[in-house]
């Protein structure tokens, strides 16, 4: 029996395997805690975290409407950054619910992916 992490971890690993964020073109990677939800571009070729944001400050609305004001947050500080496209990494996470509601608001702000 494969457990959610094992099987997440998975497919993790195969879509890192695919891609990677650079200085131009970060990757912009999610993750998804029962709690918070939690959004960070990547250079991978330098090994730093370029912007970050996260739920955690936020209390209204339900869980996809907070994971959309993240996207749009991380967006505006990419922006801000220089940064207009990025590489989109789910995470091992399905595209579906909180992930799909942050990578729309990311868009929504004027992030390419």
């Amino acid at each position: 029996m494969v457990s959610k992490l094992q099987r997440r971890n998975k497919i993790k690993a195969r879509i890192r395997g695919k891609i990677s964020g650079t200085a131009q073109r970060p990757r912009l990677c999610v993750f998804r805690s029962n709690k918070a939800i939690y959004a960070q571009l990547i250079d991978d070729v330098a090994g730093t975290t370029l912007v970050s944001a996260s739920s955690r400050g936020i209390t209204e609305g339900t869980k996809s409407e907070q994971a959309a004001k993240v996207g749009e947050n991380v967006a505006k500080k990419a922006l801000e950054a220089g940064i207009q496209t990025v590489v989109f990494d789910r995470n091992g996470f399905l595209f579906h619910g909180r992930v799909k509601s942050l990578a729309d608001g990311a868009r929504k702000a004027g992030l390419k992916f």
